[in-house]
């Protein structure tokens, strides 16, 4: 839910799903990021902090930078899109290069449908893939919009994930000097290099997790092919200006 105090609470709408859809003002705050970022449930996706202890030494020099390196052209890309980008498409075409560099979408994907992804068809999932990637996109895109004036911060410092792969630190906020908001990705080094496989809101309230309520609900009443059509739906509202 938003708990936007009066002045923000014109910028978040919550739709039938209650995935909120927000329009950064001016000043970006830690639950306009949260609702931005973010789909299903927060409260049930907090992380133990135990787990996010740190159990592994320095990553080396070159992993951390090519870790950064991803975040760093996606946080380039969404300061030109909010820079230059007219209209919500026109940005999400601005975005999506830089998207398809950062995420594994594919593995994100995965851990948002849960076990259930292992007995979806070939077709389901490749249908499902495409509509992940243009709503994670499309997401973007309507979050930063020209009137957002976004600062993003990227902390050239990785640090161990406990379960594999590094984490790298940022936030974003006003250009106003005002409140930040950490947000932290999950880097896993495959075969196309370092991806992001989650993001952290606030060091520790998981998308991954968030998601995985929200999608399981979708697949209960219509499986892959009403996942789809959810994110579909929710991939236009973003669009609409």
């Amino acid at each position: 839910m938003c708990h936007e105090p009066d002045l923000y609470a014109r910028n978040c709408l919550q739709d039938e799903s209650t995935i909120m859809i927000c329009r950064f003002s001016p000043k970006v705050t830690l639950s306009l990021l949260s609702a931005c970022l973010l789909t299903g449930p927060v409260a049930m996706t907090a992380l133990s902090p135990a787990a996010l202890a740190q159990t592994a030494g320095a990553a080396s020099p070159a992993d951390a930078a090519s870790a950064v390196t991803p975040i760093s052209a996606l946080y380039d890309a969404l300061k030109a899109a909010q820079k230059t980008g007219k209209t919500a498409q026109q940005r999400a075409t601005m975005i999506a290069p830089a998207v398809d560099r950062a995420f594994d979408l594919e593995a994100i994907l995965r851990r948002s449908v849960g076990v259930r992804y292992n007995s979806l068809s070939p077709s389901d999932r490749t249908r499902l893939l495409g509509s992940f990637r243009q709503f994670t996109i499309a997401r973007y895109a309507s979050s930063f919009k020209p009137e957002a004036q976004a600062a993003f911060t990227v902390n050239p410092q990785t640090r161990p994930n406990p379960t594999g792969g590094l984490i790298v630190d940022t936030t974003i906020g006003g250009t106003d000097g005002g409140d930040v908001t950490p947000i932290d990705y999950i880097m896993t080094n495959g075969t196309s290099g370092w991806r992001i496989t989650d993001v952290l809101l606030n060091a520790h309230i998981s998308q991954v997790a968030a998601q995985r309520a929200d999608f399981g609900e979708a697949l209960s009443q219509g499986g892959a092919s009403g996942l789809a059509d959810h994110l579909d739906s929710k991939t236009a509202h973003f669009l609409h200006d």
